[in-house]
C-alpha cells in the first residue's frame, strides 16, 4: 500500500487532502453535492480556511424521498429532477474550477430499494460516485458542521431531512453519542391512521431516542431546511427584525407557540408571509409536530438554528487541530481585509492603536473590536453616502460563524459609526439596534469613532502612528503622535479625535512629536 493510499482514510469523503498546510489561511474552491430526500444542492466553498464562505450555493427541490414510505422506492419524477440537477451542477463546477466534486446521499437513497440503481445511473451519466452515508455518520457530520460554526459548543444537535432525523451530542469540540430515526416529515406523511397515529409514532420514537441518549438539558442545535422554515415563521410571528437564521434563538415556549400557530393558520398565508417554497411548506406542519415533541421530551436550555450541517462537517473532518483552534470570525474578517481593503494589514495596526481604550473589556468584546478593525475598510467601494449602511449590512447579514445576533449588531453599529459621526435613526436601523442594550450601543459608538479617527492616521501597515491612553479616573484621553503621523493630524482628524473624547466621555489631551 502506498503512502498516499494509507493516508486517504484521513481525507474523508473528499478522497484528497484539503488542508495540506496547517498555516494556510485560504481554502481553494471545494464543491459538494448533497443529495437529500427533499432537495439536491451544490455548495462550493471558498475563502478563509477556518470559516469557508459559500462561493456558490444552489438548491433544487426534487422530492426524491416523496412516497418512499408507501412504495419503498425513490420518487420517479424526483429521480429525473435529481439527475438533471446533478448534470447541471457538474457542468457548473467545471466552469468554476472546483476540481472533482464530492457527492453524498442520505436517507432516501440509503433506504430505497432502487437506491443502488440510482447511484449507478448517476455514475454512468455524470461520472460522479454518490457516497451513501448511514444515519449515525450523518449525525456525526452534522454535529461537526455545528462545531465548525460554534467552536467549543456543547449540547444536542438535531438534523432533520425528509426521510430521517438524527441526534448527536457535542461537548468540548467532540461528537459523542448519536442516533438516527425515521422521523422525517416525508416519511411521516405516509403513516396510516391519520394525525393521531402519527403523533403517537412521533412521541414513542422520541421517547426511545431520549432513553438511548440520556438527559440532555443544554442547548439544542437545529440543522435542516424544515427547522429553518419553522424559524422563519417564528421570526415573522414575533416580529423579529434581524432576518438571519444562523444563531437565531428560540425558547421552548416559542417553539410550542409557533407549532400551534402553524397548526391553526392557513398554510398558504404562512408560506407567503415567511417566504417559504410550497414544496417545503408541505413538510412544515409535520416537522413542527416533531420539533414540539423533541423540545417537550428533551427540555433543552435554549434552541439555536444552525445553517451549518453535513457539508460543513465534511470540511471540519479534515481540519488539523491548529486550524480548528482559530477563531472563525477573526479568520473570515482577515480574509475579507486581505481581499477587499485598500491597505491590507492596517486593520491590525488600527486595533493595536485603539485597544488601550478598552482595557476593561471582556475577551469576547475585544474579539468583536478586532473584527471591526479588520473590516473597517472593506466597503470602501460603496458610494460615500451609503458606506455606513453598507458596513452595517455587511456585519448583520454576512455569512459569519462564531458570532451571536447581538454581537452582529454590535459589530454592525461599530462599523456604522466608522463612517458616520451621528446615529442613523430610521425605521430600518432602530428595530435592529434595539436588540442590544443602550450601554452596548454606546460602546459600539465609541469603537466606531475610535476607528473613524484612527483611519485618518493611515500609514504603512507596520508604521508607528503613536498611541492613545485613557485615564479613567481623571477622564483624560491622551494622544501621542509619532513624527511620521504629525502631518496627518489636520483639522478633520482633530475634530474626529474630539468627537471620540466626547463619546467616552473624556477631556482630550494631545502630545505631538514624541
Amino acid at each position: 500500500m502506498s503512502e498516499n493510499q494509507a493516508n486517504s482514510s484521513d481525507w474523508g469523503l473528499f478522497g484528497r487532502p484539503l488542508f495540506q498546510d496547517p498555516k494556510a489561511r485560504a481554502l481553494s474552491r471545494v464543491g459538494v453535492v448533497d443529495v437529500g430526500s427533499n432537495s439536491v444542492r451544490l455548495v462550493v466553498f471558498d475563502g478563509a480556511a477556518r470559516s469557508p464562505a459559500y462561493f456558490f450555493n444552489e438548491k433544487v427541490m426534487c422530492g426524491l424521498g416523496e412516497g418512499i414510505g408507501e412504495t419503498g422506492r425513490l420518487n420517479p419524477s424526483g429521480r429525473t429532477r435529481a439527475l438533471s440537477a446533478i448534470r447541471r451542477f457538474q457542468r457548473l463546477a467545471e466552469g468554476m474550477n472546483t476540481g472533482p466534486l464530492t457527492a453524498v446521499a442520505t436517507a432516501a437513497v440509503r433506504e430505497a430499494e432502487d437506491g443502488q440503481e440510482f447511484r449507478d445511473l448517476v455514475e454512468s451519466e455524470t461520472g460522479l460516485e454518490l457516497h451513501v452515508i448511514d444515519g449515525t455518520e450523518e449525525a456525526r457530520l452534522s454535529a461537526q458542521g455545528v462545531l465548525l460554526g460554534w467552536p467549543g459548543s456543547y449540547g444536542l444537535v438535531c438534523d432533520i431531512g425528509g426521510s430521517s432525523m438524527e441526534l448527536a451530542e457535542i461537548s468540548d469540540g467532540v461528537v459523542g453519542k448519536r442516533v438516527s430515526s425515521s422521523l422525517g416529515p416525508q416519511r411521516l406523511m405516509s403513516v396510516k391512521g391519520g394525525k393521531k397515529a402519527r403523533k403517537e409514532i412521533i412521541r414513542s420514537t422520541i421517547q426511545k431516542l431520549h432513553e438511548e441518549l440520556g438527559p440532555q438539558h443544554n442547548r439544542l442545535f437545529l440543522v435542516g431546511g424544515s427547522w429553518r422554515a419553522i424559524a422563519r415563521i417564528d421570526m415573522e410571528r414575533r416580529g423579529y427584525p434581524l432576518h438571519v437564521l444562523h444563531e437565531y434563538r428560540m425558547s421552548r415556549k416559542a417553539v410550542t407557540a409557533t407549532a400551534e400557530y402553524i397548526a391553526k393558520n392557513d398554510e398558504e398565508t404562512i408560506r407567503a408571509m415567511a417566504g417559504i417554497s410550497s414544496s417545503r411548506m408541505k413538510l412544515v406542519p409535520i416537522a413542527s409536530e416533531v420539533l414540539k415533541e423533541v423540545v417537550r421530551e428533551f427540555r433543552p436550555h435554549d434552541i439555536a438554528i444552525s445553517s451549518y450541517g453535513i457539508r460543513e462537517g465534511m470540511l471540519y473532518e479534515q481540519m488539523p487541530q491548529k486550524l480548528r483552534d482559530r477563531d472563525p470570525l477573526i479568520e473570515a474578517c482577515r480574509f475579507a481585509e486581505a481581499k477587499d481593503a485598500r491597505l491590507p494589514g492596517f486593520g491590525r495596526t488600527l486595533y493595536e492603536f485603539i485597544e488601550p481604550l478598552f482595557k476593561s473589556a471582556s475577551p469576547e468584546r475585544l474579539m468583536l473590536i478586532k473584527a471591526a478593525c479588520l473590516l473597517h475598510d472593506v466597503s470602501w467601494r460603496a458610494h460615500p453616502d451609503y458606506r455606513a449602511e453598507t458596513c452595517f449590512n455587511l456585519a448583520t447579514q454576512a455569512n459569519l460563524g462564531g458570532i451571536r445576533h447581538n454581537e452582529r449588531i454590535f459589530l454592525g453599529l461599530a462599523l456604522l459609526y466608522r463612517y458616520s459621526n451621528t446615529r442613523i435613526t430610521t425605521a430600518r436601523f432602530e428595530p435592529i439596534s434595539e436588540l442590544i442594550s443602550e450601554a452596548d450601543q454606546q460602546v459600539a459608538e465609541t469603537v466606531g469613532k475610535a476607528m473613524r479617527f484612527g483611519a485618518m492616521l493611515w500609514l504603512q501597515k507596520d508604521a508607528q502612528i503613536g498611541q492613545m491612553r485613557l485615564y479613567p479616573k481623571k477622564r483624560i484621553l491622551e494622544l501621542t503622535l509619532s513624527q511620521d503621523a504629525i502631518p496627518l493630524f489636520g483639522e478633520v482628524a482633530e475634530a474626529r479625535f474630539n468627537s471620540l473624547a466626547a463619546a467616552l466621555p473624556a477631556t482630550p489631551n494631545i502630545v505631538l512629536g514624541q
